[in-house]
């Protein structure tokens, strides 16, 4: 199943959400004479029907990216600073980077043919290296550094939703 057509099971969890508000900036678009990217000013892990969904959210739109439970624990994890007793895959990586004097620095998040890509961008030794990886492991180790998460504008306003203003509700 798409990711497209995931998003109507997870409209009524949206309506949930209270959006925090969000950081925006444009990234170097007028010298590249690409869409600009988008910050991500928010992200959040939350269950669905179709099981765990990362949240991303910027402008007033949400992007979600449907990812198993090991990846949605580490980012829940790297996002409330909760210590599991056993290191996960990104926490690991974090601990090894940090050890060796990388970091990451930023990841972008494309869209291609319905499936969510990320580009990793660690510096080590005064270079920085792009790597290919699942737009979930990006996004975890983004949050464990404290790394910008990045969306081209086109994949924002063509998978971004608004979410349903919430009704206020009564106990």
């Amino acid at each position: 199943m798409s990711a497209m057509t995931r998003w109507g099971s997870v409209c009524s969890l949206l309506a949930l959400l209270v959006t925090l508000p969000v950081l925006v900036q444009s990234v170097g678009a007028e010298e590249t004479g690409e869409s600009p990217l988008v910050t991500i000013g928010d992200v959040r892990v939350r269950l669905s029907d179709h099981g765990p969904v990362v949240l991303l959210s910027a402008e007033g739109k949400t992007i979600p990216i449907f990812v198993d439970h090991t990846v949605a624990g580490s980012i829940q994890g790297a996002l409330t600073g909760e210590k599991l007793s056993r290191p996960l895959s990104h926490d690991l990586m974090h601990t090894i980077l940090e050890a060796l004097g990388g970091r990451v620095v930023k990841t972008v998040i494309t869209l291609k043919a319905g499936t969510y890509y990320g580009s990793l961008t660690v510096a080590f030794q005064g270079q920085e290296k792009v790597f290919d990886s699942r737009s979930s492991d990006s996004i975890a180790l983004a949050i464990h550094f404290k790394a910008p998460i990045l969306v081209d504008r086109t994949v924002l306003d063509a998978a971004g939703r608004t979410a349903p203003e919430s009704k206020p509700q009564t106990l």
